[in-house]
């Protein structure tokens, strides 16, 4: 299980690099898109008409990318001050409960996030603004990340389990 472990979390930190190339490659978009509006370096061209539209999705597919990543790093803010006051073993507890919450809801986004996804490719959707691409496009990562995020709350579970019984002390507390 280690093993399937490392490895997962090996493909992981890929995405999480590529989120970062989507990053850099938005930033480089939008200076293009500043220069370009701003000094008149091809003429007739005012800016990248497209600039807006490609950022806005960017900004979609690297939270996408990197949410599972940020999971297992335990990156995300969490409360747990109550956490932190009541007895060991029944913090342990509600660190289970609320891994079966996340793990519920991440497999019923990631169901009808599939579901989404094969009405709008049926229908032949399609997202109109400057460019014009199939919506099915901007939802197939949707299930997939759900998907991703939901194998990575097994893996918490099993590192919980595995561990002192007690709150987790491998994220990142406001406490």
């Amino acid at each position: 299980m280690e093993r399937l472990s490392a490895l997962y979390g090996r493909m992981l930190a890929g995405l999480a690099l590529a989120g970062c190339a989507v990053l850099f490659g938005m930033m480089l978009v939008i200076c293009a898109d500043v220069l370009l509006r701003n000094v008149r370096i091809v003429p007739g061209m005012h800016g990248v008409s497209w600039a807006n539209e490609v950022t806005e999705y960017a900004l979609y597919f690297i939270t996408l990318l990197t949410a599972p990543w940020l999971l297992r790093q335990g990156l995300h803010i969490r409360v747990d001050v109550l956490l932190r006051v009541i007895p060991a073993r029944l913090a342990w507890v509600c660190e289970w409960a609320v891994d079966v919450i996340a793990l519920v809801c991440c497999c019923v986004i990631a169901w009808y996030g599939v579901k989404a996804v094969l009405s709008s490719h049926a229908i032949s959707g399609m997202v109109v603004k400057v460019l014009s691409i199939p919506e099915w496009w901007l939802l197939a990562p949707l299930p997939a990340t759900f998907a991703l995020l939901a194998i990575e709350v097994l893996f918490r579970m099993q590192r919980l389990f595995a561990a002192e019984r007690g709150p987790r002390t491998d994220a990142i507390s406001a406490a």
